[in-house]
Formats: structure tokens, sequence, C-alpha cells
């Protein structure tokens, strides 16, 4: 045995893995467990083998996603610390991660603090999350110029989705939706819906549920 704190690494992007796979091996007080490129591997690898903390990427391209495993794990194996992390600047999933008791949570493209600290202080007991949420620049402004309404309009302007359909989705009015979408034009200085619509995704600035959990219920 030798003593050190033993991480699973689950991400399905190569380079994050790997990342995240150098940061564990270059610390004297961690050691690597595995590294998995699918969350669902991740729940049978805490079933079988001894771990002390999960990195875990929020978004899977293939089977259930990161938060939805990560809360599985957490119910099965409470004494197991998990950071779950993301190269997105959706929000709304850190109180969903609160929520599942998710110890602490970690924007890769927007920290501001280093991965290692997180680790620590999450091993040491605390619960590490980001006191604001990403900021990223959005055209001509940025995501803060946003209302929280203007975003859900966004989050399904993404899923090519008709003012109709927002509209019922959200319990607006379609002319409400046409308003916002307006809004948000003036704002950042795009020209048309779709190139709302694809810059948000493209930046990451906001992700639907679907897209998480492709679909599936959200438990």
């Amino acid at each position: 045995m030798s003593g050190k704190i033993r991480v699973l690494v689950v991400d399905d992007q190569y380079v994050a893995r790997s990342f995240f796979e150098i940061h564990v091996e270059m610390t004297r007080r961690y050691e690597l467990a595995a590294s998995l490129a699918n969350a669902e591997q991740a729940v049978a690898w805490c079933m079988e083998h001894p771990v002390d903390l999960v990195i875990m990427d929020v978004m899977m391209k293939y089977g259930l996603d990161g938060l939805t495993c990560a809360r599985t794990i957490k119910n099965n194996h409470p004494q197991i610390r998990i950071i779950l992390t993301t190269s997105t600047a959706e929000a709304k999933w850190i109180e969903k991660a609160k929520k599942a008791r998710i110890d602490s949570f970690w924007f890769k493209e927007y920290a501001d603090i280093p991965l290692t600290e997180v680790m620590d202080r999450t091993m040491n007991g605390e619960s590490v999350y980001p006191d604001i949420a990403p900021n990223p620049d959005f055209g001509e402004g940025s995501k803060y110029d946003l209302s929280e309404r203007e975003l859900e309009v966004l989050r399904d302007l993404t899923r090519n989705l008709t003012n109709e359909e927002i509209a019922e989705d959200l319990n607006i009015s379609p002319r409400t939706v046409k308003r916002h979408i307006e809004n948000m034009l003036a704002k950042t200085g795009y020209k048309s819906r779709v190139d709302l619509a694809v810059n948000a995704k493209a930046l990451g600035l906001v992700v639907h549920e679907d897209d998480r959990t492709k679909n599936r219920p959200d438990p």
C-alpha cells in the first residue's frame, strides 16, 4: 500500500483526460487509480475498486452524463470525494451539483484556482465551488449582459426550436420570445437567431439539459 490518495479520472476527451492524469501523477499526495472515457464505467469501477477521489466531466458523448453518474456514485459511496468539471460556461449545473451533494465543482476554461488546490481542499473536507459563474465574451457583450430569461431562451435556441416551441417550453408568449431574441441581438451585435445559437453553442455559453442528458429524464 502506497498510502496515496487514489484518483479516478473520467473524461471523454483525450486531451482533457491526459491533463487530469498529468496533474495527478505530478503530485506526491495522489496516485492515478484509473482513467476512463465513460461515466457509466466509473460507476462500475467504484463498485469494484478502492477509490478516494473522482474527477469527472459533466458532458459525455456516450451513455449517461457525468452529473447523473456522480450522483449515483455519491449515493452508493458517500465517502468518495467527487470533483465535477466542465469546459462550458453553463452555470445551472452548479446548483444541480450542490443538490446532488457533489463535493466540488471546477470550470476548466474559467478556473480562478488551480486544480491541485481544488483536489487538496476537497480531500481536506472542504466543498469548493466558484464564487461566481463564468462570464465569457459573447459577441459585442458578455454573458452577464443577458438576463436569466434571455439565457433560458438562448438554451432553447441552441436546440433549433421555433419561437412557438420556445414559448410553450418556457410558458411565455411567442411575442415575448421574439422580444427576448431581438434584445439579445441588440446586446451582442449578432445578425440573426442562427448566429446567436451557433456562437452560444460553440462557446459553451449555455447548454440545454437535453444535450447533457441526451433526452434521458433527470432523476
